[in-house]
């Protein structure tokens, strides 16, 4: 199984508005713990894309270019692009450039996203965010294939016989479905055959084994073999040398960052008991000590029928930037070797 960090190259508005000097430290220590994760083994690191003043993720292919500037081996991706408020040939471009300068470790998770501001901010009706997403991907798909796109919709202005350049280092340059929790979003990502990274922020994780059901018949229903029908999960985690502290670093910014959210969204403030629930052996959080943490992913895989990556979204608790890389090594040095069983 493949193990990463997934980020939303958050910035503290805890005291007020970032500065562009905390902007700029803050995209600075990001590019320190790519670098880091890198360094210690991790497989993949993956940059989210929000148009909000406490991430600087707006332009993720940006940081995944610096990022890859600086490093050797690890898989660099979005997660998510969010193609609804997206044009395809732009984020092919985009991507097909970052796989050049890495040298061919660029990966894409495409998907809607779970916030609305990119709707207005670039022209688009929230109502439409279904038929954006599906014709916007069946461009970026057919892009992926062929160098000459001859291509109508109702979105975007038509292609005739139009070249897009450049190609990306990879022959097919890798592109996952994000999703949540709807069932077309499952069925659509198995009948295209392309693998699925499922974001599991809240709840019990086994209660998406329905789901990745119906992602693996249709897949097979469309014909592609059951090993190339790739499942993926995106949770919120943090792992420290003990479970007491983990949760300790974690809970209080955790709380802050989803009450904030929650008022936008009407949910109620987090308790200390939700928290607990949720990081309960079956819950969706996966934060506590190493042995832990792995023994959660194992249980989380054979619940969903088997999984081949796990990301971890960290830097949504107010966690130090030291936190941060102390959890980053341990992942490396202990949790993914229980994984793999090595």
């Amino acid at each position: 199984m493949e193990i990463g960090i997934d980020s939303f190259a958050a910035v503290d508005i805890n005291n007020g508005k970032p500065t562009a000097v905390n902007r700029r430290d803050a995209i600075a220590a990001l590019l320190q713990r790519i670098v880091y994760a890198d360094t210690v083994g991790l497989d993949l690191f993956g940059i989210g894309e929000h148009h909000r003043e406490e991430f600087l993720d707006a332009a993720p292919h940006m940081i995944l270019a610096a990022a890859a500037a600086q490093t050797q081996r690890i898989k660099l991706t979005s997660a998510v692009n969010v193609l609804s408020a997206a044009d395809p040939v732009r984020v092919f471009q985009n991507y097909a450039t970052l796989d050049l300068i890495s040298g061919g470790r660029a990966e894409m998770v495409v998907g809607r996203g779970s916030f609305s501001e990119s709707f207005p901010l670039f022209g688009h009706q929230f109502e439409d965010y279904d038929a954006l997403f599906a014709e916007k991907l069946d461009l970026l798909l057919q892009i992926r294939e062929e160098e000459v796109i001859t291509w109508s919709g109702q979105f975007r202005a038509p292609l005739q016989q139009q070249k897009i350049t450049p190609r990306p280092f990879q022959e097919k340059m890798p592109i996952w479905l994000g999703v949540g929790g709807t069932p077309q979003s499952f069925v659509r990502a198995g009948s295209l055959g392309l693998p699925l990274m499922i974001a599991i922020i809240g709840g019990e994780t086994h209660r998406f084994r329905p789901l990745v059901d119906l992602y693996r018949e249709a897949g097979i229903k469309a014909g592609f073999p059951l090993e190339a029908l790739q499942v993926g999960i995106h949770s919120l985690g943090y792992v420290a040398k003990d479970s007491t502290s983990a949760v300790e670093n974690y809970f209080p910014g955790y709380a802050r960052t989803f009450t904030r959210i929650g008022r936008e969204r009407g949910w109620p403030p987090v308790t200390r008991a939700g928290f607990n629930a949720q990081n309960s052996p079956k819950g969706a959080l996966l934060v506590g000590d190493p042995e832990t943490v792995a023994e959660k992913i194992l249980r989380h895989s054979t619940a969903l029928g088997g999984i081949s990556r796990f990301t971890f979204q960290m830097d949504n608790a107010d966690l130090s930037h030291e936190q941060l890389m102390e959890s980053i090594a341990l992942i490396a040095e202990k949790v993914l070797p229980i994984v793999n069983g090595a």
